[in-house]
């Protein structure tokens, strides 16, 4: 979280200034907080891996090893509905007062970075946290192609990392339905960031 402090700069935001500036953060403290202390509370341990915290020129990502915990639901997921993963471990931060048992974590990033900050795959759960750059704008595309929203970059980082990924694989790793999957494919592919090289069935996908 201090390494958060260190990354988020203050940018002054002249646009249609008046009398003051407007200081804009690269991105929210308590998204990244919450996002920090729910990787930290949620992840297992006893499997021997830590949550992974990766920043990129665009965004900071949050890996928590793990998927969400046998008696939780998606819904009670998003609407903040607690179910620990490490008990013992959630008794000590609340002693020390780093996070609350309200269960206002999730609610508080979907907040402010909506539902699709959160990435579910098979094994992990990812939230991305975009970093908004004043001046700078952040633009998720390649030259004058459409811009990306997270999803669609999610799916091209799946594809160069295997380019035989399935509709199906994709549709688990993003916790969404198949027809969400085929229509970003189609986004893809009609906007020129991907192509299908060779059959449906044999054939590969190439990340443009």
């Amino acid at each position: 979280m201090r390494y958060g402090d260190v990354l988020n700069i203050i940018q002054a935001d002249e646009t249609n200034r008046v009398v003051e500036r407007k200081e804009v953060p690269l991105f929210d403290n308590k998204a990244f907080r919450e996002a920090i202390i729910n990787a930290v509370l949620h992840n297992k341990w006893a499997e021997g891996n830590e949550p992974m915290i990766s920043v990129f020129s665009d965004r900071i990502e949050i890996l928590s090893r793990g998927a969400l915990p046998p008696a939780q639901t998606m819904e009670g997921f998003y609407l903040g509905e607690s179910v620990p993963v490490n008990e013992k471990l959630s008794e000590i931060f609340l002693q020390l007062h780093i996070s609350e048992k309200s269960g206002r974590g999730v609610p508080k990033i979907t907040e402010i970075y909506g539902k699709e900050a959160f990435i579910f795959r098979e094994n992990s759960i990812v939230v991305t946290i975009p970093l908004k750059k004043v001046g700078n704008k952040v633009e998720n595309k390649i030259g004058n192609k459409k811009p990306l929203n997270v999803r669609r970059k999610k799916i091209l980082e799946e594809m160069r990392d295997n380019p035989n990924i399935t509709a199906e694989e994709l549709r688990k790793i993003l916790g969404v339905s198949k027809t969400a999957v085929d229509n970003n494919i189609s986004f893809l592919r009609e906007n020129g960031y991907i192509e299908r090289v060779g059959s449906k069935k044999a054939g590969y996908w190439n990340v443009l």
